[in-house]
């Protein structure tokens, strides 16, 4: 079983900056991928962010490429999602997931453990 807890979420204006952060318990956080998805109102939840085990391999979707980037840190158990120029699009909840394995991967399906997610707010 794997805890996580997802922070960092917030209200900002268009153009800004946030990192969310998603902590997990356990002492197993580095043989899961770890991914990032967000769910509109709406909307179907989406992809956004995915990455290996070792941090090595990443996969991300098309809308944000060059805008946000994923990073973890094994020793701290921790995932982070670094979000920049931030768009009114990009308001969603967002909730970090873990899937047994090494592969960094897309689909909602493959994941075994879900946070309880953490509201962005974009204005514009």
């Amino acid at each position: 079983q794997v805890q996580l807890v997802e922070s960092g979420g917030g209200l900002v204006q268009a153009g800004d900056s946030l990192r969310l952060s998603c902590a997990a318990d356990g002492r197993t956080f580095s043989r899961y991928a770890m991914g990032w998805f967000r769910q509109a109102p709406g909307k179907e939840r989406e992809f956004v962010y995915a990455i290996s085990t070792t941090g090595r391999t990443i996969r991300y979707a098309d809308s944000v490429k060059g805008r946000f980037t994923i990073s973890r840190d094994n020793a701290k158990n921790t995932v982070y999602l670094q979000m920049n120029s931030l768009k009114p699009e990009d308001t969603a909840i967002y909730y970090c997931a873990a899937s047994f394995g090494s592969s960094p991967l897309s689909t909602i399906a493959q994941y075994d453990y879900w946070g309880q997610g953490t509201q962005v707010t974009v204005s514009s």
